[in-house]
């Protein structure tokens, strides 16, 4: 299966059925899984077998999606999360704990930002924020001693800028720890951070994985190319013996490929159960299978919507990597050859009460807080997720009154086209 291509992939990998077996991946809908002895239980619970025991912490189901995601990310091993956030979480929580330190792009989404700077320093886990546009000095200077790793989204939700994942790659594994990417809009179709200096990928399989809104998930994967033991001062999680499995030394047991993936599954998805159902990974799947084929229509659609935007005399700005305006152009050209995502945000001239009357106006397009769906939406922060603020506040943040950010789904390009300018008339 790895010598095929990723739209093979998204169609076959993660299951082989044999003979007489199901040709879907069966939803395994079980809680526990019944042994013959309590050697054969306990064997699972050393960690000497593999198999399952509680749903909390593996099942089938979940399994064979997680390694499909693991193959179209070119990855070693995988898990699914009940979210996308816990999957980011998860990822960072495994290797640095109380005492640790992040380096993080600033531009991210913003309940991940949170959990950087609230949540997980509630944690005793500090974080440095820096600009995805720094220089190599000002990249260099926010690395301790007590760093972790470094986190960042290929395209960040909803900024869209275009993270710069070989040099932020390399300067990770020039201070000893990993680059964690979100990859989340551009999914594997269109980027694969791994081949870049990734080494490890998560996503919120919500959006494009799913596809059709239908339920909330998230993935990691891991590379397994990080050296943990040559690091091994760094990351004592994995590295020295864990003694709620009798002290089992992951990177020793289980290697680079299996180290990473075993402790996040064995031991922090067992303690904080953010677990993705049967049923719900059976449904990722389906929207897992068409990937390859959807993903290049929202681009064509994101680009079309954007270029007619960028031409608009009521709209001052367009955000969109794939216009030879935008700023980070020329590094999409380099991670995303083929297009990067649908979203596209613009700033309408008149500002708040030009964007609430475009929302009004909209008949296709539907306003909600959701991306990267089978159906077009949209949204004004300034009106919704942003709206205790000012438009004095919403300029200092960035985040302009006049700012709509539209998730181009898989309609005709010319009828979405044709919404937005009948919603921009008079």
């Amino acid at each position: 299966m790895n010598s095929n291509k990723i739209n093979t992939k998204c169609v076959q990998a993660g299951y082989t059925p044999g003979n007489g077996e199901p040709r879907q991946i069966p939803i395994i809908q079980s809680t526990t899984f019944k042994y013959d002895t309590s050697e054969d239980m306990g064997k699972l619970f050393d960690l000497e077998a593999s198999g399952y025991f509680y749903s909390r912490l593996q099942n089938p189901t979940c399994d064979m999606v997680a390694a499909k995601i693991a193959a179209l990310e070119g990855g070693c091993a995988g898990m699914l999360t009940g979210s996308g956030q816990a999957a980011n979480f998860y990822a960072m929580f495994n290797i640095c704990e109380c005492g640790g330190h992040i380096v993080s792009s600033s531009s991210i989404y913003g309940g991940t930002f949170n959990l950087l700077a609230v949540t997980m320093a509630k944690m005793g886990i500090e974080v440095t924020f820096v600009s995805p546009d720094c220089s190599d000095e000002e990249l260099n200077a926010a690395f301790r001693d007590n760093t972790k790793l470094v986190f960042g989204e290929t395209i960040a939700n909803p900024a869209l800028t275009v993270f710069d994942i070989e040099r932020f790659a390399k300067a990770a594994h020039a201070h000893g720890v990993p680059l964690i990417v979100d990859n989340t809009f551009p999914t594997p179709v269109n980027c694969r951070p791994i081949e870049w200096g990734a080494d490890i990928v998560t996503h919120s399989t919500t959006k494009y994985m799913d596809g059709h809104g239908s339920c909330v998930g998230g993935a990691i994967v891991d590379s397994g190319k990080f050296d943990w033991m040559t690091h091994a001062d760094k990351f004592p999680g994995l590295t020295t013996p864990d003694d709620s499995y009798h002290g089992i030394t992951y990177a020793e047991k289980f290697g680079k490929e299996g180290a990473y993936i075993t402790k996040a599954t064995a031991q922090i998805m067992r303690d904080l159960g953010s677990v993705q159902s049967p049923q719900s990974a059976f449904i990722l799947n389906l929207g897992l299978e068409s990937l390859h084929v959807r993903m290049p229509r929202h681009v064509e659609n994101g680009q079309a919507v954007a270029e007619f935007l960028e031409g608009h005399d009521k709209v001052v700005s367009v955000n969109y990597s794939g216009l030879k305006s935008n700023k980070y152009y020329n590094l999409a050209q380099k991670y995303l050859p083929n297009g990067g995502c649908g979203v596209v945000s613009f700033e309408l001239k008149d500002g708040r009460a030009a964007a609430e009357s475009f929302m009004k106006k909209l008949k296709l397009a539907a306003i909600e807080t959701h991306v990267a769906d089978a159906r077009t939406c949209c949204l004004n922060p300034a009106t919704s997720t942003h709206r205790q603020m000012t438009d004095e506040q919403l300029a200092a943040a960035g985040i302009p009154a006049g700012l709509i950010r539209m998730s181009c789904g898989l309609e005709d390009k010319e009828d979405l086209i044709a919404d937005i300018k009948q919603a921009l008339e008079d």
